[in-house]
């Protein structure tokens, strides 16, 4: 179940053919209906009627995502934010308008965001952080720590 904007939606639930044509789809999103239909030995009409039902009440939707590394991302930052006079939406709006910044999280723990930061290599962290990220109203304390390795790269259910 998804809440969005206060409302409680719940997406169709899904059969086997669906979750076979979603899953086609992650191992290789350039398919064709054609490909999809040909292995499941259904219609191409019927994986069109069953993807349009999908998209529209938003089970699944087709996105294109990039892989950080491959546009030179080597640094990966886990950003903790504590704020001060401004509402946790607001701030986290104004820091998510950076391209570094990949994720934005409203939290209830000892952060009010977090924050996932790309960067290109070591020498942009304290900059980032200290003259973009510190730099917005609101922020009052940041704490962050570097990813040195990733153990789970996935993004198999994403929002809707």
């Amino acid at each position: 179940m998804q809440i969005r904007s206060g409302r409680t939606m719940t997406p169709p639930p899904l059969d086997a053919l669906d979750t076979s044509i979603i899953e086609i789809l992650r191992t290789n999103g350039r398919a064709t209906n054609q490909d999809v239909a040909k292995q499941l030995s259904v219609t191409a009409a019927t994986v069109s009627a069953r993807l349009q039902k999908l998209e529209d009440g938003r089970a699944m939707r087709v996105v294109a995502v990039t892989d950080f590394a491959a546009l030179g991302y080597n640094i990966i930052i886990a950003v903790g934010v504590k704020i001060w006079g401004r509402s946790a939406q607001d701030v986290g709006r104004d820091l998510a308008n950076f391209p570094e910044v990949l994720s934005v999280n409203i939290m209830n723990g000892a952060n009010d965001l977090e924050l996932l930061v790309a960067l290109h290599d070591f020498s942009e962290i304290q900059n980032f952080l200290y003259d973009h990220i510190a730099g917005i109203e609101g922020v009052a304390h940041l704490e962050s720590g570097i990813a040195v390795d990733i153990v789970k790269y996935e993004f198999n259910v994403a929002p809707l």
